[in-house]
């Protein structure tokens, strides 16, 4: 089979291979799409391994989930109402990615957002990241439960079941899920040290204003517990 878009689909293999390299996803977890210029989608396919992902075994899908491009007995991901939603609810969204990072996660079954301006990278490329509330995967209770927090936010924990990114392009929203990680590690042995050291507003100011300098594009507010103040 004469496969489009052969360069995006190799970049998505890439990806998913990363992500099982670096312990984010097992079996047969977590999922990746892209938008492409038509208003179509690339997507990983359900019940395979990311560490076994080939081109061909992309789906290609229209905006309806139906399938236009496909190898035999390969369908989308099960999630792909999760995926689809956030390109509905963000026109600059161009690619969407889920795992279950162990420390990012352990937030999230912990239901403990990471709302703390403690790191420098990460007021400046992810601002507040939030958990969002419980739903049943593979059903319409996760897109719905995700709404409303995709128009201010790049990356968001799903309460009891991992994390999601989004992102302009697919190294972009992979780019996002490695600093949500590394964010949640480091935040986790701060919270052994004693707790994280908040910077100070005048500080995160700054370093929000830094962001177009740097070609920090995207939803990644400042935090709401210094806006009340």
């Amino acid at each position: 089979m004469e496969l489009s878009y052969m360069p995006l689909r190799e970049q998505i293999c890439d990806i998913c291979h990363k992500m099982w390299q670096l312990g984010w996803v097992a079996a047969n977890d977590g999922n990746v799409s892209a938008l492409l210029d038509d208003g179509t989608f690339l997507t990983t396919p359900t019940g395979i391994s990311k560490s076994f992902i080939t081109p061909e075994k992309l789906v290609h899908i229209d905006k309806d989930a139906n399938i236009l491009e496909a190898g035999e007995g390969y369908r989308p991901s099960s999630e792909i109402k999760m995926h689809l939603r956030c390109y509905a609810e963000r026109e600059d969204v161009g690619a969407v990615l889920h795992a279950h990072p162990p420390v990012a996660t352990g937030y999230a079954v912990a239901n403990k957002p990471l709302d703390d301006y403690s790191m420098i990278e990460t007021v400046l490329t992810l601002g507040s990241i939030p958990v969002t509330p419980y739903g049943t995967p593979s059903t319409y209770e996760v897109p719905d439960a995700i709404a409303p927090y995709l128009g201010e936010h790049d990356a968001v924990l799903l309460q009891n079941h991992g994390a999601l990114t989004v992102g302009s392009d697919v190294l972009t929203a992979y780019y996002r899920m490695e600093t949500l990680e590394l964010f949640a590690k480091i935040s986790l042995n701060a919270h052994l040290l004693g707790g994280a050291q908040d910077i100070s507003r005048e500080n995160i100011d700054r370093l929000i204003s830094m962001r177009k300098n740097y070609g920090v594009t995207g939803r990644h507010p400042g935090y709401k517990k210094y806006d009340k103040k």
